[in-house]
């Protein structure tokens, strides 16, 4: 199952989201060839048993592929810039490189000795999807649902595409031995409750739950629409 985008329309320019993009595909264009050198990720990288202090952020704008960066800002591209609409600018990238920060502290507790290095944004934009879990809960996801040749669009809530997600880090830290795996799932779950925790006073300042009952959980403007067209294949019938 894959998000590929929500109906929750900004009401302005997400420059900050943008530029996040732009700033990650330009440093994985500039490192991706160093990102194998032993020297570079260790002085870039997150390697927790190092518990160097730049590093937590520096670790944020390295990604070790092609799909790794394309999942992580697809997801940022998603959900950053309704956030970014409320929050205003600066800070929500204040939010953002703190939910950072606070994922790579989560990783390192839940392994301090590792030195296994850790990159991505991963840990930032989880955070960016739990204030986006509290502020539009029911705001209607497109999920992209493959099963072997299925394929499918489902406009899906945001709590269920975000709650399942979490619980799958949650789920797959508990089930994954300490230094083990080449996911960095506590990261994906500190990133996750410290957003939504960052995001709390924002919520506060909306009205808390009365904003949720002015919006029923739904983006507070109109929703858009996205009209789908009809396959150009035709239908075949059935013989008789």
């Amino acid at each position: 199952m894959f998000p590929i985008r929500d109906h929750n329309p900004s009401t302005g320019t997400a420059y900050v989201t943008h530029g996040l993009i732009a700033l990650n595909v330009a440093v994985f264009a500039l490192t991706f060839a160093s990102t194998g050198d032993p020297h570079f990720m260790a002085d870039w990288a997150l390697i927790p048993a190092l518990s160097s202090a730049p590093t937590y952020l520096t670790s944020q704008f390295l990604h070790g592929g092609l799909l790794h960066l394309a999942g992580n800002m697809l997801f940022l591209w998603i959900f950053g810039d309704n956030l970014e609409d409320r929050m205003g600018a600066l800070p929500f990238l204040g939010f953002y490189l703190a939910s950072g920060v606070a994922a790579g502290l989560a990783q390192t507790l839940s392994d301090p000795v590792s030195t296994i290095p850790m990159i991505g944004a991963s840990g930032a934009i989880a955070g960016v999807m739990g204030g986006y879990l509290l502020l539009f809960p029911r705001a209607r996801v497109d999920v992209l649902f493959i099963f072997v040749v299925f394929f499918k669009i489902f406009p899906i809530p945001a709590w269920i595409v975000l709650g399942v997600w979490f619980a799958i880090q949650v789920a797959s830290g508990a089930a994954t031995p300490s230094g083990m795996g080449g996911v960095a799932y506590w990261a994906h779950a500190g990133g996750f409750m410290a957003g939504l925790a960052l995001t709390v006073p924002l919520f506060l300042r909306l009205g808390g739950t009365a904003f949720w009952a002015r919006t029923a959980g739904h983006p507070p403007h109109p929703e858009a629409q996205y009209r789908t067209r009809r396959s150009p294949i035709p239908r075949a019938g059935r013989r008789r």
